[in-house]
């Protein structure tokens, strides 16, 4: 078979950091599945997600727009109606567009009904799923409180359970995301204390290796068809609830816990949007180290468990010559924070948040020069949406698209004028810590700029920003946001702000391309203004303003 590209498997992890990887320097966490995949293709370490939560970085992943441009800027936040996806690009190429997994995706309901889109039409589900066709979706958010569950759809993988014998409306947190006391009773993994459980599920049921399972099911349906495909295989773990079955929660422990990056300097009088998030019931949480003791190895579990199915792919797909005509991209929408900086999970801007895993394997021969590097460019994960349609033969529509194709790294090329900065943006209005705050809805909003020495974060509402300088304080620990002696870089990060605000990001229905078309056109169309009697033009122009009075 040649290699070239003709599919793309588009494998997505949930709240996975970048340096938890053996290839990315983690001492105790073996990866060997996705080493071997870097050693196929090349690892950016240096990719920024365009926003530090679910929602809002998805949206940017699937559409390649910064969420200052798609809107859908926390989650369940609706993605609006009229937005392009990687699906919708593709499929003008030829090129299926599946799902399988997550999107956290809310859909624009009035939005849909203003245009009068039935969700069951093909449109319709298209427009409601992110522009993929849905091979599965199910989120992994099937939590109920008092007031009913936090998603309200069926849940795909609770019916699987249910074939299989787990008892109950919601064997997703009874069994996958439980484990059992002592005494017999339910360990709920939503209580962190309960991590070190096992839960109570066989291996083989659990989440990772049932989506696992679901993929090697799509590629059976798809032999003997011709159509190209995208497949978005999008995992639900490791995000919470912390908690792996066995053998998994017993691989890892205290004594493989990384110390906390954090420094009792951070928690001296912090930047006020610092100090909330640091003082909200995640942060104090993960400020403690009996916490962190129980989280972090089943954390590790999970990623372990998370690599294990990626290797059970891998032969898969060698197994059947998938892997010589099939791109293969590895991420994650951002990263965890497990107690650094004072903080728990995500939403801000230090690197063990916003900053991701990224490793692309191309199967093409062009791309052999590369295989097994590392590339330290500033990437953004608006880039990959411009990959596919590169990878897929097209040309990127760089009107409606904003990352840039990263297809000249894999083949060894250096892309003219990359840039020198990278955003990052986070809408915290729905929060309690812009209640604690008293900022309105427009005000709760963070922008960070980064290059590769220095990183700002403004806040909107007349708060001060923050500063680091990434080559001296690669822990990001001293915040210089209020610092005289750095007036100068931060006047350059804000007009790097004011450079990337000020961009074109909403004339998406015609290209460049098409304006310079068109120039000049319009007086072959018969619109002669600024004439005083037409000999200022080609006699052309005027025909049919001339001649004998009618």
């Amino acid at each position: 078979m040649s290699r070239k590209i003709r599919n793309i498997l588009f494998i997505m992890y949930d709240q996975l950091r970048f340096d938890y990887l053996s290839c990315a320097g983690h001492p105790w966490l073996e990866t060997p599945h996705m080493d071997a995949l870097a050693a196929r293709g090349v690892r950016f370490s240096r990719c920024y997600v365009q926003s530090p939560v679910c929602g809002a970085s998805r949206m940017s992943y699937y559409t390649g727009r910064y969420v200052h441009s798609h809107g859908a800027a926390w989650n369940n936040f609706p993605l609006k109606v009229g937005e392009q996806t990687i699906g919708d690009h593709l499929r003008k190429l030829g090129m299926q567009s599946w799902l399988i997994g997550k999107t956290h995706m809310k859909v624009d309901e009035e939005g849909m009904e203003r245009l009068g889109l039935a969700r069951d039409s093909i449109v319709g589900a298209r427009v409601s799923e992110c522009g993929f066709d849905v091979y599965l979706r199910d989120d992994g958010l099937w939590s109920e409180g008092p007031d009913g569950f936090y998603d309200s759809r069926r849940s795909p993988y609770n019916e699987y359970l249910k074939t299989k014998g787990y008892p109950g409306d919601n064997p997703w947190h009874d069994f996958a995301n439980s484990g059992v006391t002592e005494d017999g009773e339910m360990a709920s993994g939503w209580f962190m204390k309960h991590a070190d459980k096992p839960a109570n599920i066989d291996n083989a049921d659990s989440e990772t290796p049932w989506l696992t399972s679901r993929m090697i099911d799509f590629l059976a349906d798809r032999e003997g068809e011709d159509a190209p495909w995208l497949c978005h295989l999008s995992y639900i773990k490791p995000h919470w609830p912390y908690i792996v079955p066995a053998p998994y929660h017993e691989m890892y422990g205290r004594n493989q816990i990384l110390p906390a990056r954090k420094h009792p300097g951070e928690r001296d009088d912090p930047h006020p949007v610092y100090g909330t998030f640091q003082a909200n019931a995640i942060g104090q949480a993960f400020s403690r180290d009996e916490v962190r003791e129980k989280v972090i190895p089943a954390y590790m579990g999970l990623i372990k468990q998370c690599d294990d199915e990626l290797g059970r792919l891998m032969a898969h797909l060698e197994e059947t010559g998938r892997l010589d005509d099939t791109m293969i991209v590895l991420t994650s929408d951002h990263g965890d924070y497990l107690g650094d900086h004072w903080l728990g999970e995500k939403d801000l801007f230090h690197e063990q948040s916003v900053k991701v895993p990224l490793i692309v394997y191309d199967p093409s021969p062009e791309a052999d020069a590369t295989r097994g590097t590392v590339c330290d460019e500033l990437i953004e994960s608006i880039d990959l949406a411009a990959t596919f349609i590169e990878a897929a033969g097209g040309k990127v529509p760089a009107h409606v698209v904003e990352g840039r194709s990263l297809r000249p790294f894999l083949l060894g090329e250096a892309p003219e004028n990359w840039r020198d900065f990278a955003v990052s943006e986070y809408d915290y209005s729905a929060t309690p810590m812009a209640v604690k705050l008293g900022l309105e809805p427009r005000d709760a909003r963070l922008f960070m700029i980064a290059d590769k020495r220095w990183k700002l974060m403004h806040a909107e509402g007349g708060l001060r920003p923050m500063l680091f300088d990434l080559e001296n304080d690669p822990e990001e620990y001293l915040d210089l946001g209020d610092s005289p002696d750095h007036a100068e870089i931060i006047d350059m990060m804000y007009e790097r702000l004011a450079r990337w605000a000020r961009r074109m990001a909403q004339r998406t229905a015609i290209s460049d391309d098409t304006i310079n078309a068109m120039r000049g056109r319009s007086r072959r169309k018969g619109v002669l203004l600024g004439l005083y009697d037409g000999d200022e033009v080609d006699p052309e122009l005027t025909v049919k303003y001339r001649g004998p009075a009618g």
